[in-house]
């Protein structure tokens, strides 16, 4: 079979506005199929508004016409004398000289100016450019009169199983009760302060990352948790931290390098953010060493794990890690002297480094030297003679950083000079990759080459023992172009990322109890060894899956393998954003390449820190036979889709998978997400418009039961906030539930608080960033702010909303952020199953309710913990409850 190879598909022919090529409605669209003719079509953007997310740009006028225009547009609309005759159109070229041209975004985009784009770096920076927050009326949304605006996840009349919509709930699912608005309404805000005028209503998105940290590092502090668990969240705490300098960081310095510091909507400028950052940076990693070395360092001690220094040996365990150095360290140990001919080494970013000061007897000279710490070998060496008894994990184990041995054994590096003074260092350099998509002719090539220079990034953080000479310090911050503020002072063992060994140690009585993933419900009566057959359990009834209290092998992975097994299946497409180098999604789609059926795999080689891999994999595939399709240029394909159109009795049924979470097996087993497996028409015929879109041109494409970024995702989260202002001023039923990763965008956020001071009830779960404010009078009173971390991560996105008594409700992909609005290709799905809806409406108001563990986001924007309750007696743990609740499951079934 061949193999077909796709160039990324234009930025433009997603943004799809359609604005001049669109029919009138009451033409059918042939190239949407027949069955979904009658789907509602977005109008044009009204003229003058502000592109989506453009927060600094006035009410800019329509788009200067394009040289074509003039064939398209009336002679009437022809500014200039009276008279004047229209100019003439350009001949067209002659035959042999006819060019196939990439599109040109004009064709594609909304008249209302260009498209939006948020920062100059990759991943963005989530802050308009300017202190002022972008009103909705600025960012193009809400404010235009209720007859104006479509609901691009709604279905049309009359189409599917849902009936045709009642005039009352027009532009809204079947059901929904969106009452029409009056023609004369009361301001809702009327006497209330504007929003304007809440300077601090928007928390800086750096800074509320470096919350969220705090909060990883607040669960390493809880002494109620097992020992190894707790050592698990302190290397977790400087993961997260590395991969923010990275990126974040990294990108404030070059921003303020090139002058380039615009107030934000938090009211900082870069400058002020980073003195932040650096200052809370500093204050956290002291207070992460003082846990290891006062707290958690001790109690493993004390249940016979210990983290050894070279004075804690005896003299035989000495002599035993000499021979061990020798044989095992000695050989793959460089060392790099530094003088007139050997200039200072280039320092990888992240490496363990010793910095070594040396004497040379003779002529009394000293000298520098730099020793790299291998990061092919373990980083705890294991003590010889204190070794973990697989048969006895209580008897303990000790453990050597590998950098201490090094560091007694310099000596055999540098035969016959002096050691006067060695120490620690480690570099953290920028990492954020800079590919010029639309300069690219092929994706795939830049981003190989974009991956070769990324090791050479500019340094941004030095950490460094706490014990360094000031002569070594400032020759490594002259050497490494930083300044003396980006240098971090602390006690060894610098990089706790490798206490994630000692997570690894066979010793469950110091570990989370096991949890083993059940079958899920919808797809097997009782757990069985034999594999649920799953396309027949979706052909039934639509099954919802909860990972990973829901297995993802018996769900998803077991769904692409008979998939690909499976001779009456035609075609397999999925979306692939992360996933293992040893996949067996991966595995199964070659599988299906190979015996000929059709398979489309829309690759995101632009998976943050995930690019080399997917790079591979993806080439594995493509040899295989797969379609492959890089993405799109100016967005990253985010969304989490499977399609399988499989050959029956009655004709082609396709089957889909919309979820939350990445196509990872191992992932899957600590990342809480959420999965809709479905045969249903509508979902179907969304997911085949949207991979059209992916790998084709599809500018005018609707969707029914879907919202997709960057299309319609913000309008239609904001229309659904607006309906429930005007759902609580008629007297129905009215309140906002949100579950998120992370929420920054500022249009969303003032859609909220307009909820807010309007009397609807918001509540709102978030892990990570967040930059709304929680209690405030007079903006945000009725809005309630948790989080919560644990065991999982929690990763799944939900957005419920009371709809006047007939609870919509939203599962997907994306965020509420910049990036995930504006710049990725984001999809959610609207959840219709009665039980499904009530299910994750539980989910939801459970972890937003005061009876579970979690952080409460205070008025003055601090985080509070709580874990007891009124009467002491410890909250209830969410995922505990969702754990016993799966085990309950198969016990009910056996």
């Amino acid at each position: 079979m061949s193999t077909a190879h796709s160039s990324p598909v234009p930025l433009s022919s997603f943004l799809g506005g359609w604005a001049r090529q669109a029919p009138a409605p009451e033409e059918a669209d042939p190239a949407q199929p027949a069955d979904s003719a009658e789907a509602p079509v977005a109008p044009d953007a009204a003229p003058g508004s502000t592109p989506p997310g453009d927060a600094t740009a006035p009410s800019a006028p329509t788009a200067p016409p394009r040289p074509d225009d003039a064939a398209e547009t009336p002679a009437a609309d022809h500014q200039g004398d009276p008279g004047s005759p229209s100019p003439a159109p350009p001949a067209p070229p002659p035959l042999d000289e006819h060019v196939i041209e990439p599109a040109d975004p004009r064709d594609f985009a909304d008249d209302s100016g260009p498209q939006y784009e948020d920062e100059d770096f990759e991943e963005g920076d989530d802050e308009p450019a300017t202190a002022s927050a972008p009103t909705p009326s600025s960012r193009g949304l809400a404010q235009a009169p209720a007859a104006a605006l479509s609901i691009p996840g709604a279905p049309a009349p009359g189409a599917g199983s849902a009936g045709p919509v009642p005039a009352a709930t027009a532009g809204g699912p079947a059901g929904t009760a969106r009452p029409a608005a009056p023609s004369e309404e009361p301001d809702p805000e009327e006497g209330l302060a504007p929003l304007e005028s809440f300077e601090d209503r928007f928390a800086d998105r750096e800074l509320t990352w470096m919350d969220f940290n705090e909060r990883v590092l607040e669960q390493a502090e809880d002494r109620d948790m097992p020992l190894l668990e707790r050592a698990w969240f302190l290397s977790i705490f400087s993961s997260n931290l590395d991969e923010f300098y990275m990126v974040r960081v990294a990108g404030l310095m070059r921003r303020i390098k090139a002058g380039i510091t615009p107030v934000r909507a938090s009211g900082l400028d870069a400058h002020q953010v980073l003195a932040r950052v650096t200052a809370r940076a500093k204050e956290l990693t002291a207070r992460q060493a003082s846990i290891f070395h006062d707290d958690v360092r001790p109690a493993l001690a004390e249940r016979g794990i210990e983290v050894l220094m070279w004075d804690d040996l005896g003299l035989d365990q000495r002599e035993r890690l000499t021979r061990y150095f020798r044989h095992h360290i000695f050989p793959v140990l460089t060392p790099l002297a530094v003088d007139p001919s050997h200039p200072f080494p280039y320092i990888s970013g992240l490496s363990l480094n010793l910095a070594v000061i040396l004497r040379n007897p003779r002529s009394g000279k000293e000298h520098f030297a730099r020793v790299k710490v291998p990061g092919s070998l373990p980083r705890l060496i294991t003590v010889p003679g204190r070794e973990l008894d697989a048969s006895d994990p209580g008897s303990g184990c000790a453990l050597i950083p590998i950098e201490t041995v090094i560091g007694q054994h310099l000596d055999h590096l540098f035969p016959g000079m002096d050691i006067l003074e060695h120490h620690l260092f480690r570099v953290t350099r920028n990492e954020n990759l800079e590919v010029e998509e639309d300069d690219a002719e092929n994706l795939l090539t830049a981003m190989e080459k974009e991956l070769e220079r990324r090791r050479f990034g500019a340094s941004v953080r030095l950490e460094v023992e706490n014990t360094i000479s000031p002569f070594t310090r400032r020759l490594l911050v002259r050497a490494l172009g930083l300044r003396d503020d980006d240098v971090f002072e602390l006690p060894a063992p610098l990089d706790l990322n490798g206490l994630s060994e000692l997570h690894d140690l066979d010793v469950p009585a110091l570990k989370f109890p096991r949890f083993v993933p059940v079958t899920a419900a919808g797809l097997a009566a009782h757990e069985s060894s034999s594999a649920p057959d799953v396309f027949a359990a979706m052909r039934e009834h639509d099954v919802l899956l909860h990972h990973p209290y829901d297995s993802f092998s018996t769900s998803v992975q077991e769904f692409v393998a008979q998939a690909a097994a499976d001779p009456k299946v035609l075609a397999i497409k999925q979306t692939l954003y992360r996933t293992s180098g040893d996949s067996p999604i991966v595995d199964a789609l070659i599988e299906a390449a190979e015996a000929g059926k059709q398979v489309v795999a829309i690759v995101e080689i632009k998976a943050r820190f995930d690019e080399e891999a997917n790079i591979s994999w993806a080439r594995k595939l493509e040899r295989a036979g797969v379609h492959v399709v890089y993405g799109m240029v100016g967005l990253k394909t985010h969304c989490k889709l499977l399609l399988v159109v499989r050959q029956e009795r009655e004709g082609l049924r396709r089957y889909c998978h919309v979820g939350t979470g990445n196509y990872h097996p191992k992932t899957a087993r600590g990342y809480e997400d959420l999965g809709l497996l479905t045969c249903d028409r509508d979902v179907a015929q969304d997911l085949t418009t949207l991979f059209n879109q992916l790998s084709g041109y599809a500018p005018r494409a609707r969707f029914r039961r879907l919202l997709v970024a960057p299309r319609s995702l913000r309008d239609g989260l904001v229309e659904r906030i607006e309906a429930e202002i005007a759902n609580h001023r008629a007297g129905l039923p009215a309140w906002i539930r949100i579950k998120v990763n992370s929420i920054i965008d500022e249009t969303v956020i003032d859609a909220l608080y307009r909820a807010s001071r309007a009397g609807v009830s918001v509540d709102i779960v978030v892990r990570g960033i967040c930059g709304i404010r929680a209690g405030v009078p007079g903006l945000s009173e009725n809005i309630r702010v948790r989080s919560i971390l644990g065991r999982f991560l929690e990763h799944s996105r939900i957005y419920a909303f009371a709809a006047g008594g007939t609870t919509e409700l939203y599962i997907g992909s994306a965020d509420l952020m910049h990036r995930n609005l504006d710049r990725r290709v984001e999809a959610l799905v609207r959840i219709t199953d009665p039980t499904m809806v009530a299910y994750l409406e539980d989910v939801v108001t459970r972890c937003a309710s005061d009876e579970v563990a979690s952080w409460h986001l205070e008025p003055d924007g601090t985080w509070t913990r709580h874990i007891e309750g009124p009467d002491g007696q410890r909250l209830e743990d969410i995922q505990a409850r969702l754990m016993s609740r799966a085990r309950s499951r198969v016990k009910g079934r056996s």
